[in-house]
């Protein structure tokens, strides 16, 4: 009973085309029209791999800066509605493809200035096959910009406390305190230069992702007392955002 407090992202998701939010079923958050947290970083220079890129959002916000963009992802389907985005914004810098994760990365060693790796290793069995890859194809001194889950929060340990997986999706292979992203980070030749807070972890999330599908307004304001809350107690952080330096 206590983990249904945490279901509805993805619901959100679907709802926000029946509702009529957005054309495509996209997560209410890629309706906001602030920037990625990354964007700051980037340059009309780069060439920028975008790794399990979904529906292709933070591909296309990062197009509008970078020279170059390469989005890929396994789901066709998603795939698909990332082009037809594209196509309908008249983007033309970006190259979809279809990647599988788990398996080593076929592009040239040091072909992209940054790299956007978004609540996609959490996701992953071979984290130490994928992240030797990235560091591979990411120029030296290139940025990696990674996001992972915080394993850590109040409610994951009430969730564990109670015998209830605490993994905020069902599909996560394991989630992080801030020490192991870390050492991980580090192992693999990584220098983090910037480590930030996602919003504060809570039972409401899917409840507060079901009205931004109803009520952009809404969720605008939810969403940014999470923020807040999140930079004020970042042990209570859904998760972190990471600026990595190739070194």
């Amino acid at each position: 009973m206590i983990k249904q407090l945490d279901l509805g992202s993805a619901l959100a998701v679907r709802l926000t085309k029946i509702t009529g939010k957005s054309r495509v079923p996209i997560h209410p958050k890629h309706l906001l029209t602030q920037k990625p947290w990354f964007i700051t970083y980037l340059k009309k220079s780069d060439v920028v791999l975008d790794l399990g890129c979904g529906s292709g959002q933070n591909a296309i916000k990062a197009s509008r800066i970078a020279n170059r963009v390469v989005a890929c992802d396994f789901d066709k389907e998603l795939l698909n509605i990332a082009e037809e985005e594209a196509k309908l914004k008249k983007i033309n810098n970006i190259k979809f493809e279809i990647v599988n994760l788990e398996e080593r990365l076929k592009y040239r060693n040091n072909s992209f200035s940054s790299i956007i790796f978004l609540d996609v290793l959490e996701h992953l069995k071979n984290r130490d096959e994928i992240l030797s890859g990235i560091k591979g194809v990411l120029k030296p001194d290139g940025l990696l910009f990674l996001g992972v889950p915080n394993s850590q929060t109040s409610w994951k340990k009430l969730q564990r406390s109670s015998g209830v997986c605490s993994f905020s999706d069902p599909d996560h292979k394991v989630e992080f305190t801030q020490k192991q992203i870390e050492s991980l980070l580090e192992k693999f030749g990584f220098k983090i230069i910037h480590l930030g807070y996602s919003s504060f972890d809570t039972p409401l999330r899917g409840l507060i992702d079901i009205i931004g599908s109803f009520s952009l307004t809404a969720y605008k304001f939810l969403t940014y007392l999470r923020i807040e809350a999140g930079q004020k107690n970042p042990q209570e952080t859904s998760g972190f955002q990471i600026v990595a330096q190739n070194v």
